[in-house]
């Protein structure tokens, strides 16, 4: 026993060296789950790899077995807990994107409680522990020399990154059991473990061509769907007001809940009127994204480009708009439409600032533009929104219409934070969540202020149309008590049942009747806006017509449901090259 101790301490450093790798990946995991029993086999044996082959190509370059294990080890033990935020808040594990997002979560992130659990504290002390264990590990190199550890070095890289490239092989996945459907990110990542699941979604950083792409095929379909004629500009035409509302939902879509009062009893008026009236379309739509994200819902509405055909989780403000693309704006401003964007926040969130004129905007307020600005909690209230709305059209050149994009952020997470200014007055029976609570009456006041914004234009002198619909869902916290009242759970949801988290309510109103079919119809965001455009009477331009066509047979087309009738697949094929030519080939 004593020589085997001897011999363990004589080579404790080679030891460490794949030792301590393992544990840095079960620590990794811990943060949220227990790795050993819910990450698959063969997905274990390749993070183990990962963190096997990293440690030593820190080792050979570092010549230090602590030093290289220590900067493994707080990697690990870093990006574990950012994942678990991340995944708190926002209800989707870390991506390779959201190194592109670092400055806007930065900007909220004090609105959030990053109160350690118990989990949390034991991980940590876990990791802490290890370093110290780590610090008494060392191997003499100080007679290695440079000709041959660099070598070594080059090749423990190479075979990196060769063994990544093996791990992003879709027949070596499938044979392996590795979970690869990027539309379900969670569950990806819960049975493929955090490192694995991000070699696995490095490729989806480009974008690739679709199959038989051709640039002048999709030129050529494009013109094929230009309007004939050229509508006078700026006469007769309605100014249009689209307000996109942050996490604005009605969770009444995941099953039935009872609360204390009702949260959005001005909607579900217009909801019921909308049935007969000729100047109301409402429904539900369809979007790509829960919990966060914003940006993509607002990039669908734009452009009429659908996240289904892009990398789960990316963010296309700001992987891919790098110089002017077709949107709406671009359109409005040819009709001889003013062109405002407003969002009561900071200018660099999402990029906008930058993506904004890229877009077709020619006016863009942020947090700085709002004057006499009320908050609640910490955000800029709804109805401030409102009245910088009314404002905006009160000062906007007489007889000129305007098209203006406003994105709120009243109802922005968390949820769970106590507000001295903020009283939530709105329960749901069988539950004391207090996120619950919070979301509701946020709600609540966002439907005051929608009564409002109508109410003010019902008046109005011009045409106005006002488009209002949410961008996403809250995240898991605040639906997680109606879904067990449901008989569900986040954790194991069915596809259909994801479906259900995915659902907005939208409302197109008017001071005027409407063109076309009113009433109540389900839609998905990227077709909203050639939606708007029929309801406006207006000529369409040449992608919102194609659009529009297709809309007829496939009504809902998100990242999360991609089910379309056979006879739809190749206009489906189309939509794809058209959608890749107008954001990357044009």
């Amino acid at each position: 026993m004593k020589k085997i101790i001897t011999t363990i301490i004589k080579y404790r450093g080679w030891l460490a060296l794949f030792i301590f790798p393992v544990v840095h990946f079960y620590l990794l995991e811990a943060y949220t789950h227990n790795g050993l029993m819910e990450v698959r086999r063969w997905s274990q044996v390749f993070n183990i790899l990962l963190f096997e082959l990293f440690a030593w190509i820190l080792f050979l370059f570092l010549r230090s077995v602590k030093v290289a294990l220590w900067t493994e080890g707080i990697l690990a033990m870093v990006l574990g807990l950012a994942n678990y935020y991340v995944y708190t808040f926002r209800s989707l594990p870390l991506v390779p994107w959201d190194l592109l997002s670092v400055g806007t979560a930065a900007s909220v992130a004090g609105n959030y409680d990053f109160t350690p659990t118990p989990r949390v504290v034991a991980v940590v002390a876990g990791f802490l522990a290890i370093f110290v264990l780590e610090g008494f590990c060392k191997i003499d190199t100080k007679k290695w020399k440079w000709r041959y550890s660099l070598p070594a070095a080059l090749v423990a890289c190479i075979s990196m990154v060769s063994f990544a490239g093996v791990l992003q092989q879709e027949d070596f996945q499938n044979r392996h059991m590795m979970y690869n459907k990027l539309f379900t990110p969670v569950f990806m990542w819960q049975v493929n473990g955090f490192a694995l699941t991000m070699v696995m979604e490095l490729p989806y950083l480009a974008v690739e061509k679709p199959l038989g792409y051709q640039k002048e095929e999709a030129k050529g379909l494009l013109e094929s769907y230009e309007p004939e004629g050229e509508g006078e500009k700026g006469t007769d035409k309605p100014n249009i007001i689209v307000v996109m509302d942050e996490a604005f939902s009605d969770l009444g879509v995941l099953g039935d809940f009872t609360a204390s009062k009702e949260y959005m009893p001005y909607y579900h008026s217009l909801k019921e009127e909308s049935e007969t009236a000729p100047n109301i379309i409402t429904g539900s739509l369809h979007v790509s994204v829960c919990g966060g994200n914003t940006a993509n819902t607002e990039f669908e509405f734009l452009t009429g480009n659908t996240m289904a055909f892009l990398p789960q989780g990316s963010v296309p403000y700001q992987q891919y708009i790098k110089k002017n693309i077709p949107a709406l704006p671009w359109y409005f401003k040819e009709q001889g439409y003013e062109t405002h964007a407003m969002h009561p926040y900071y200018a660099s969130g999402w990029d906008r600032d930058k993506v904004y004129p890229l877009l077709g905007f020619s006016d863009l307020q942020f947090l700085e533009g709002y004057s006499n600005k009320k908050y609640i909690r910490e955000y800029v209230s709804d109805q401030s929104c409102v009245d910088k709305i009314i404002e905006t059209y009160e000062q906007k050149e007489a007889g000129k219409p305007m098209f203006l994009f406003n994105v709120t952020m009243q109802n922005h997470g968390a949820y769970s934070t106590v507000y001295n200014d903020f009283t939530p007055d709105i329960t749901v029976k069988g539950t004391s969540s207090y996120a619950l609570a919070t979301y509701l009456s946020l709600i609540k006041k966002t439907d005051e202020a929608l009564e409002a914004l109508l109410s003010y234009f019902s008046k109005a002198n011009e045409p106005v149309m006002v488009v209002f619909f949410g961008d996403h869902q809250p995240n898991d916290t605040v639906a997680e008590p109606i879904l067990r009242q449901n008989g569900m759970s986040y954790r194991t949801l069915t596809e259909e049942q994801t479906k259900l988290r995915y659902q907005v309510p939208y409302l197109i109103w008017a001071n005027f009747s409407l063109n076309g079919n009113v009433g109540n119809s389900d839609t998905s965001a990227n077709y909203l806006g050639a939606k708007v455009l029929e309801a406006a009477g207006m000529e369409l331009p040449a992608y919102q017509a194609f659009l529009a066509r297709l809309s007829k047979n496939c009504p809902i087309l998100t990242s999360v449901q991609t089910d379309v009738p056979g006879s739809s697949g190749g206009a489906i094929e189309e939509y794809k090259k058209l959608q890749y030519y107008m954001l990357f080939d044009m």
